[in-house]
């Protein structure tokens, strides 16, 4: 830990009308409990404050954020008092198929600057759309929540967009990190403190705050099916075809068939106009079905597998784990609890 006579690190929060509150006040609360919260509860150790956490905005006047939550800025980012050592873009509440185009410009230039200065940068989920408006994460690996991939591909295509791990490190220097899904802040703040505190004082923090660190990454929580919005009508029926036969071994055929155009273009227009191939498309329909009955029912695996098409479990259990990042047996001890515990009889 840093000793009592150490100049605190200064961490500089972005804020905006669109982000989001819990990622914005857990980001500063978890920072400037650090080094202190622990030692106060445990009666041990010498307490610390390496984090000095500032909200900063593009004016100082009181705003709301998202869901109506106030926000006073400590700092303009035109002037501030002070001078970053770490730099936060938490949370923003923006649609999947919404850039961050045009939006606040000088506030993007900005941050650009703070890179070039030195300063590290650290994005929470959708705060990664921000990130990339600067061109920071051009040619460069990134993550952000898996709902946004699509909207990456087609605005930001120079980002090399991973939507599976929950944290990615996008240069060589360590200077810019992208974290995941919405509680991706959790993992976030957990490296922070590891990196520019101390892994134990990490280890403690996350003890206090119960955060998990979601070393599984991204995939588990992953809908392989998204509804991409194109104006192609016959792929949309081929689509819902394959929802409609997904159990039958020759679920392929029987949409060809229906769709009544030969296959070299039917495959070529499913591609463009969804961006996967039928047989991805039908693997993804498959694997949310084994989903589903993971969750819900006590079923074997391997009936499950014959359940949604696959006579051969042991390519079921590759194929799940494939797409999913866990095995069809992980999977069910991670959220079957979830869904049992919100049953009423679990409540009473």
């Amino acid at each position: 830990m840093p000793s009592l006579n150490t100049k605190p690190l200064q961490v500089f929060i972005v804020a905006i009308p669109e982000t989001a509150g819990s990622a914005l006040y857990g980001l500063k609360d978890v920072l400037m409990a650090t080094g202190n919260i622990w030692q106060t509860l445990s009666r041990n150790g010498v307490k610390t404050s390496p984090f000095a956490v500032s909200i900063v905005s593009p004016g100082l006047k009181q705003f709301f954020c998202g869901n109506n939550i106030p926000v006073l800025p400590d700092e303009d980012f035109h002037q501030p008092s002070t001078l970053p050592d770490i730099l936060i873009l938490p949370e923003i509440w923006l649609g999947p198929d919404e850039p961050f185009t045009g939006r606040y410009p000088t506030l993007v230039q900005w941050i650009k600057q703070q890179y070039e200065a030195g300063v590290y940068i650290y994005s929470a989920c959708s705060g990664a759309v921000m990130l990339a408006e600067t061109g920071l994460l051009d040619e460069c690996q990134a993550t952000s929540h898996w709902g946004y991939q699509d909207l990456f591909r087609k605005h930001y295509p120079k980002v090399r967009f991973k939507p599976e791990p929950n944290l990615v490190i996008a240069d060589s220097a360590g200077k810019i990190v992208t974290a995941g899904g919405t509680t991706s802040w959790h993992d976030l703040a957990i490296y922070i403190i590891s990196k520019h505190v101390s892994p134990a004082e990490a280890v403690r923090i996350a003890q206090v705050y119960l955060l998990k660190w979601h070393d599984e990454g991204q995939l588990p929580y992953h809908s392989l099916l998204r509804n991409n919005r194109h104006s192609d009508h016959l792929v949309a029926e081929c689509e819902e075809a394959l929802k409609r036969h997904y159990k039958n071994s020759h679920a392929i055929q029987l949409t060809l068939d229906q769709a009544n155009i030969p296959s070299r273009t039917l495959k070529r227009r499913f591609k463009n106009a969804t961006g996967s191939t039928l047989i991805d498309y039908l693997q993804n329909v498959r694997i949310e079905a084994a989903k589903r009955l993971l969750e819900q029912t006590q079923l074997p695996v391997d009936e499950i597998s014959i359940d949604t098409g696959y006579e051969d479990a042991s390519f079921f259990r590759r194929l799940f784990k494939r797409r999913t990042g866990l095995s069809p047996s992980q999977y069910r001890r991670m959220f079957k609890p979830i869904i049992h515990s919100a049953e009423p009889d679990s409540m009473s």
